[in-house]
């Protein structure tokens, strides 16, 4: 079965998911278009969506919202710097605080070379 299908028949299948999916397709179009002008609708439609965590998610962004306008309208961001703050966590949390600098500095060094090889 082809994923488009798939998807079709789960959205199909579970309301919840199918409107958490165009909530999500929104916000990417107002990504895509670097247009923060439909945000404060977009978070009232998140507000009454009647799924909680989405909910919690409208009232996390109404708290820093100029934070994520400026995210939306600009071309600049910290998505690498984030990404690699990310990977040093993940190795430090799988080697359960045991490795010196040394070795937690060459995993990290083997994460970035992996993250260049596959986009």
């Amino acid at each position: 079965m082809h994923a488009t299908e798939a998807l079709r028949r789960l959205l199909e299948h579970c309301p919840e998911l199918d409107r958490t999916h165009d909530l999500v397709r929104q916000f990417a179009s107002m990504l895509d278009a670097r247009d923060a002008a439909p945000l404060p609708d977009w978070l009232d439609h998140l507000a009454v969506s009647r799924l909680p965590a989405l909910d919690g998610l409208a009232k996390a962004i109404r708290e820093d919202q100029h934070a994520v306008v400026q995210g939306i309208t600009t071309p600049f961001n910290s998505g690498v710097n984030e990404g690699r703050i990310t990977d040093l966590k993940l190795q430090k949390r799988i080697m359960a605080g045991r490795a010196g600098v040394p070795l937690l500095r060459h995993r990290v060094i083997l994460m970035a070379g992996l993250r260049r090889s596959y986009p």
